[in-house]
């Protein structure tokens, strides 16, 4: 694998930012053969377009991505204006296969990729969905299981106009994307955005997502005792701020995902969460706020950096729409942020409606994948 390319502009409509992403993409390196492609969703109703106008400027066939209500690049955001960002890379013949697009079951998926997969044991995948689709999550695990990794990065589409992705083609409604097979050089990293307040508590008694009891005493009681008193005088004032951490069992890298406490009953001692709680479960409680998403993020930074043996050829980073400007600041910050710790080099993205690491879905999280 040699070369990476990539573009970004915004503009009055589809054409006139799509053609300025493709001046600033410049020639696609000789032998480019994979594109990903980003845009807002400004742009919801055109993507075929921009397609098929990037497909015809580059002589690229294959192409990945997703409509974002937030688009990321090099140290730039967009919001609510038309505007793509893309790239090229150059990888090896055959290293790289594109699906689309799953939506019930792998069994099509395997018809048409089982023995390019044979062949070539993909290492791991990137993947964008369409949340709609209800089979998602469990896609997910079953897909990750087809790499030698267990391993996929990606997201699901955000949109206030509809949900495509791109896929080789413009598709809705399922799990699209690529898998790349171990001649291509890949790392990844997680970033949680928010620090546990907590020790983890046992849930010794729930229903569904209510947890009733946390450590034998009423969940209400635990979660005053760790937030403290000056926010348990007044619980409105933690939504958005903290949340229910799931461990991740088995994780050795207090690996856990973050769900919204979704409801509270003072007069019962409950406490709802965004997901499923059994009995014996653990739970911790954790706090998001701008120092501790910034802290976290340069933690994961530094840890990737580590993980190079030299600057990063190309890179897809793909966050949550709850971190961006509404966490980081208006100016482009996380995105600044990424550039100052790992220099200047292509990287693209999209804010998500829930990120994918591993064989899970996640909240509020940041996934960065670099191409080494």
């Amino acid at each position: 694998m040699t070369g990476f390319s990539f573009g970004y502009a915004t503009g009055d409509g589809w054409r006139d930012a799509a053609e300025q992403c493709l001046t600033a993409l410049g020639g696609p390196p000789e032998g480019g053969n994979l594109g990903i492609l980003y845009v807002t969703d400004a742009l919801a109703e055109h993507m075929g377009e921009v397609l098929d106008l990037f497909r015809e400027s580059t002589g690229i066939a294959h192409w990945v991505g997703s409509v974002g209500i937030g688009i990321c690049a090099t140290g730039v955001e967009y919001y609510e204006r038309p505007a793509v960002v893309a790239m090229v890379a150059e990888l090896p013949d055959d290293s790289f296969r594109v699906f689309s697009s799953i939506r019930k079951d792998l069994d099509d998926f395997t018809a048409h990729n089982g023995d390019w997969m044979e062949t070539h044991q993909p290492l791991l995948g990137l993947v964008h969905a369409d949340p709609s689709n209800p089979l998602i999550e469990s896609l997910v695990k079953q897909l990750a299981a087809c790499t030698v990794s267990g391993f996929l990065v990606g997201g699901l589409a955000s949109s206030r106009d509809g949900v495509h992705l791109y896929a080789d083609g413009v598709t809705q409604g399922g799990l699209t994307g690529v898998f790349f097979s171990q001649e291509v050089g890949v790392i990844t990293r997680l970033s949680q955005g928010c620090a546990p307040i907590g020790p983890h508590r046992v849930v010794t008694e729930a229903q569904r997502n209510i947890m009733i009891q946390l450590d034998g005493r009423p969940a209400l009681d635990v979660l005053k005792e760790d937030i403290g008193e000056i926010l348990s005088r007044d619980l409105a004032r933690i939504g958005g701020y903290i949340f229910a951490g799931l461990p991740i069992i088995g994780s050795d890298t207090g690996d856990y995902l973050v769900r919204n406490l979704v409801g509270i009953d003072p007069q019962n001692g409950l406490v709802a969460i965004g997901d499923m709680v059994e009995q014996g479960g653990r739970v911790m409680f954790c706090r998001r706020d701008a120092d501790t998403a910034r802290a976290d993020l340069l933690r994961m930074l530094t840890a990737i950096a580590k993980a190079l043996d030299g600057p990063p050829r190309g890179g897809i980073y793909i966050s949550c729409l709850g971190r961006g400007r509404n966490l980081f600041g208006k100016d482009s910050e996380e995105l600044k942020l990424i550039a100052s710790e790992l220099g200047d080099f292509p990287l693209v993205g999209f804010y998500a409606n829930g990120e994918i690491s591993q064989d899970r879905l996640y909240g509020y999280t940041s996934v960065l994948t670099l191409f080494t």
